[in-house]
C-alpha cells in the first residue's frame, strides 16, 4: 500500500478539534434521542413508567461496555499501528473486533433473556415497576448484538481519522429513534416496549451505515472474514485496552444499581427522579467524553510515531480546555435544574427532588474532565494498568467505598454529596498515575 497521511501532525490544535467536534456531536445526538425515551414517556406523568424504563439503564451501560472492549481496544491499537505505518495489521484488527463482537453479542443475550427475572431484581425493579421494566429489558436485551456491534465501527473510523462518517452514522441511527419513539410510545400504546424498539432500530441503521462506510470509504478496515486473525500479543492489546474501556461502562452500571436499591425504602418517585436526572447530567458527561476521546486517535497516532513535543502540546491543550468546558457547562445546568427536570415531567415533588440530585450530580464536572481526558490518555498510548485503574476508581470501587461510607454516615445527604467527593479524589489519582507513567522527556 502506498504511504498514507493519516493526520495532520503539523497542526495538531486544529486536527485535534476536527477528529473530536463530529464525535461530540455525534454523542449529543445519541444522547438526544436517549433522552427522547425519558421525554415520551415522562409525559404520561407515570412515575411507575419512568422508573420502570430507568432501573434498566445499567442494562443498556454494560451492552455498550461490551461494545467499547473491541471498539475502543480495536481503535487503540490500530491508530498506533497506523502511526508506525502497518496498514494490513490493522485490517486484520478490525475485521477481527467486527466479528467476534457479533458472536459476544449473541453469546451474551442468551443468558440474560433467560435471567431476566433475577436480573431485574438486581436492577432495582420493584412489584409495581417489574412489567414496564421487564418489557424494555426484553427488547434491549434481545437486540444485544446489534446495540453492542454499533459501537465497533464507530470506534474504529475514527481512528482512521474519518469522524465526519463516524458522526453521520451515529446521528442517523439518532433520528430514526427520534421518529419512531412518539409513534411506537404514545401513537401505538407501546410505551417502554416502544421506546427499546425505537432504541434497537436506530442502532441496526448506524451498523448498516457504518459496514457501507468500511466497504466504500476505508483502506485500512476491513470485514473479510479471512482477516479475523490476530496474534496473541495483538488480541492481548485489545482485550487489555479495552476490557479497560469497558470496565468504566460495567463500573457506572454497578453504582446505578447501588444507588437505585438505596433509593428503594423512599419510592419510586425518588428512582424516577434519579433516572430524568442522570440522563440529563449525560449531556455534560456527553461533550466531555465526546472531547476526550475525539482525540483518542491522535494520542494513539502521536504515540505510536513517538512525537513527544506534539503530545505533550496538545495534552496540556485539552486539560485547560475540558476544565473550562465542564466548568462552563456545570454552571449552566446547576442554574437551570428545575427547568431542566420540568421538560421530561410535572409532578413537582419529583421536580424538587431531581433539582437537588442534579446540582450535586453536576458539582465535581471539572475534575471528571481530568479523569476522562487522562484515562483516555492511558488507553490511547496502549498503557492497561493505569487505565485499568481509572476504570475502577471514579465509577468503580472508589465510588462504592465513598459512597457506602457516606450513606452509612449521612444517610440521603450522604447520597448526594458522594458524587463529588468520588470526582475529587479520582482527579487526584489521575494526576498521580500520569506522574509516575510517562517520563518528564516522553509527555
Amino acid at each position: 500500500m502506498e504511504e498514507k497521511k493519516v493526520f495532520d501532525t503539523e497542526r495538531v490544535i486544529p486536527t485535534y478539534f476536527k477528529l473530536a467536534l463530529p464525535v461530540v456531536f455525534s454523542m449529543v445526538i445519541t444522547l438526544v434521542y436517549n433522552l427522547a425515551d425519558t421525554y415520551f414517556i415522562g409525559r404520561t406523568n407515570d412515575a411507575v413508567l419512568v422508573a420502570g424504563v430507568s432501573v434498566c439503564g445499567p442494562m443498556f451501560t454494560a451492552l455498550m461496555a461490551i461494545g467499547n472492549i473491541f471498539g475502543q481496544g480495536g481503535s487503540s491499537l490500530i491508530s498506533r499501528l497506523l502511526g508506525s505505518r502497518d496498514w494490513e495489521s490493522s485490517r486484520r484488527i478490525s475485521s477481527f473486533c467486527f466479528w467476534v463482537s457479533i458472536l459476544t453479542g449473541i453469546v451474551i443475550a442468551v443468558p440474560l433473556l433467560l435471567l431476566c427475572r433475577p436480573m431485574l431484581g438486581l436492577l432495582g425493579a420493584s412489584g409495581q415497576t417489574f412489567e414496564s421494566a421487564k418489557a424494555y429489558y426484553l427488547v434491549i436485551v434481545g437486540g444485544a448484538p446489534l446495540v453492542i456491534l454499533s459501537f465497533i465501527h464507530s470506534n474504529l473510523i475514527r481512528s482512521e481519522g474519518m469522524s465526519t462518517l463516524s458522526m453521520i452514522g451515529s446521528v442517523a441511527g439518532s433520528l430514526l429513534n427520534i421518529v419512531l419513539d412518539p409513534i411506537f410510545i404514545s401513537g401505538l400504546g407501546w410505551g417502554a416496549f416502544g421506546a427499546a424498539l425505537a432504541t434497537v432500530l436506530g442502532y441496526t441503521l448506524t451498523d448498516l451505515l457504518c459496514l457501507f462506510f468500511v466497504l466504500k470509504k476505508s483502506s485500512c478496515l476491513s470485514v473479510d472474514p479471512r482477516k479475523c486473525r490476530v496474534r496473541r500479543e495483538e488480541c492481548s492489546q485489545v482485550f487489555s485496552v479495552g476490557f479497560t474501556a469497558a470496565l468504566t461502562n460495567i463500573a457506572s452500571s454497578v453504582c446505578i444499581v447501588f444507588m437505585n436499591q438505596f433509593l428503594l425504602p423512599y419510592g419510586d418517585e425518588k428512582i424516577a427522579a434519579l433516572g430524568i436526572v442522570l440522563r440529563i447530567t449525560m449531556i455534560v458527561m456527553l461533550i466531555l467524553v465526546g472531547f476526550s476521546f475525539g482525540g483518542v486517535p491522535l494520542f494513539g497516532f502521536l504515540y505510536g510515531s513517538r512525537e513527544w513535543e506534539k503530545l505533550r502540546q496538545l495534552l496540556c491543550f485539552c486539560t485547560v480546555f475540558l476544565c473550562g468546558l465542564a466548568a462552563a457547562e456545570s454552571l449552566a445546568v446547576f442554574l437551570l435544574a428545575e427547568p431542566l427536570m420540568g421538560i421530561f415531567i410535572q409532578d413537582a415533588g419529583i421536580i424538587r427532588d431531581g433539582a437537588v440530585m442534579m446540582r450535586w450530580q453536576i458539582a465535581g464536572m471539572v475534575f471528571c474532565a481530568i479523569v476522562l481526558l487522562y484515562t483516555c490518555l492511558f488507553q490511547a498510548t496502549g498503557k492497561p494498568v493505569p487505565a485499568l485503574i481509572m476504570s475502577l476508581s471514579r465509577q468503580g470501587i472508589l465510588f462504592i467505598a465513598v459512597f457506602l461510607a457516606a450513606t452509612a454516615i449521612a444517610q440521603y445527604n450522604g447520597f448526594l454529596v458522594a458524587p463529588l467527593i468520588a470526582d475529587v479524589l479520582s482527579a487526584g489519582l489521575a494526576l498521580v498515575l500520569y506522574a509516575r507513567n510517562f517520563r518528564p522527556n516522553v509527555v
